[in-house]
């Protein structure tokens, strides 16, 4: 269940989440970042090269997987591939851009608090 947070929330959080990816990765990551990574978790085949088309096919991957706790995408199958693929189920509210992101960080945050990476 998705827990709606107010900004100030929603930003000391974020720093969390950014904080343990970068410490874990030692790297700099931002949202597209993150979402890459939630792709490359929900296809479930490890690290390795990933061509251009893959990379966006991942970050693809993590946003329906991510707004599928509003009910907005449902997980239709895997191919023969591994690749997992989804089917919207309602269409997105209209959304400027940062609201894009806000959405997307609470999901985030849920997601990673969902598989414990916010435990010590």
């Amino acid at each position: 269940m998705l827990h709606v947070r107010n900004i100030e929330e929603l930003k000391a959080e974020w720093e969390v989440v950014l904080d343990k990816i970068c410490t874990h990765f030692d790297a700099d990551v931002d949202l597209q970042g993150v979402l890459f990574l939630i792709g490359i978790q929900e296809l479930g085949q490890g690290p390795r090269k990933f061509g251009k088309d893959e990379k966006q096919d991942l970050m693809h991957i993590a946003t329906c997987r991510l707004l599928s706790q509003f009910g907005y995408y449902e997980l239709e199958g895997v191919d023969d591939e591994g690749w997992p693929h989804w089917k919207m189920i309602q269409k997105l509210p209209r959304m400027n851009l940062g609201e894009q992101d806000y959405l997307l960080k609470q999901c985030v945050i849920d997601y990673f608090k969902e598989h414990d990476v916010f435990t010590p």
